[in-house]
């Protein structure tokens, strides 16, 4: 099966750009243009392996300070766009 890649433009976040590649559910790939680099790194890095529904779940509703978001809370909503084309 081949793998569903997706790019995310996200909102109220530093970050400007994020590309998801999941296969059979299976997050394979994250890159993240923009925001605090070597956290958002370390964040693609872990994710790797790991369901995305899991990974959504549990970074939806990350807040960033006072913002109502977070680029975690936003890369949930990229993961989900993801796993929604998949679907189809």
């Amino acid at each position: 099966r081949e793998q569903m890649q997706h790019i995310f433009y996200p909102r109220g976040v530093c970050s400007r750009k994020m590309t998801v590649e999941i296969e059979d559910g299976i997050i394979r790939k994250v890159e993240v243009v923009g925001g605090c680099d070597g956290n958002l790194k370390g964040i693609s890095r872990l994710l790797v392996g790991m369901p995305a529904e899991e990974a959504a779940a549990r970074m939806q509703g990350v807040k960033c300070g006072f913002k109502n978001t977070s680029c975690p809370d936003q890369l949930s909503r990229a993961l989900r766009e993801c796993l929604e084309k998949e679907a189809k």
